[in-house]
């Protein structure tokens, strides 16, 4: 039984990252070739950091998605400290809230945000860009810092906030000084996989990005459409390596968390 276990997880493993692991192997094939190697290069990379439509869809991308994920941080903390608060029925109802954008299609909060925006830039006269990209992000991002805080609390002794404030301090040094450093490997895995969410979306960036802030993805569906090119198989590549470091990092932050409140507890 273990044996098969074992088999079926590898099977799995296989099935999930072998079409990764070929489109790696090919960023480096010397020709524009999908089913045959014919030779190692690195001239796709350069030629990935000469496009320009690429490198500037990228800095857009980074934009919006360190801008997101740092103000949906900052949402989604504050948010967590308020529904952290609340009676039980008031608290439960919240939480099921803010879980909604999570399980909801993408391409109904897309549609439903773009709509939104068209709403109120035919009253207010501004137009579909950064603004509206970095809003939507924000809104996708914010449900996920607060699942990531809650735990947090729960694992928090409840008297520590009031504890601080009988020692001295007052409501905001009581937060930042006893409060915020239990809840902080949640705050930045909050802010590790809003930023990642943000780096990779494309159903919801389709509908509310404007001409000029377009953003990796839709600029690589764009390239797909016509023909697919090796520099997209090294575009892909580089992704795909932020991506892990950013899951490694979260992972090692929420061990060192767990290993911490072991030691303590």
């Amino acid at each position: 039984m273990k044996k098969l276990s074992k088999a079926y997880l590898a099977i799995m493993m296989i099935f999930l990252y072998a079409p990764i692991f070929v489109l790696i192997v090919f960023s480096f094939n010397t020709t524009k070739s999908h089913s045959v190697m014919s030779g190692f290069t690195f001239d796709w990379y350069v030629k990935l950091f000469h496009n320009e439509l690429i490198m500037h869809s990228l800095l857009n991308t980074f934009i919006v998605a360190t801008a997101a994920s740092v103000l949906s941080t900052v949402l989604g903390t504050a948010a967590a400290v308020g529904i952290n608060n609340m009676k039980k029925l008031p608290k439960t109802l919240t939480l099921q809230g803010t879980n909604i954008p999570i399980v909801n299609p993408e391409i109904v909060t897309g549609v439903s945000l773009m709509l939104l925006f068209v709403f109120f830039s035919a009253r207010m006269h501004f137009e579909f860009g950064f603004v509206t990209l970095i809003i939507a992000h924000i809104t996708i991002d914010v449900p996920y810092v607060i699942l990531n805080i809650m735990p947090r609390f729960r694992q928090m002794d409840p008297n520590l906030y009031e504890a601080a404030q009988d020692l001295g301090c007052g409501p905001a040094k009581a937060f930042f000084k006893a409060v915020l450093p239990q809840i902080m490997p949640g705050v930045l895995s909050g802010f590790l996989m809003s930023f990642t969410i943000s780096l990779d979306d494309f159903v919801v960036s389709y509908f509310t990005s404007g001409a000029t802030s377009q953003t990796l993805p839709i600029t690589i569906y764009s390239m797909t459409r016509r023909k697919i090119s090796p520099e997209i198989n090294a575009l892909s590549t580089i992704i795909f390596l932020a991506v892990v470091v950013v899951l490694v990092s979260k992972n090692i932050i929420e061990r060192r968390a767990a290993v911490k409140g072991g030691i303590k507890g």
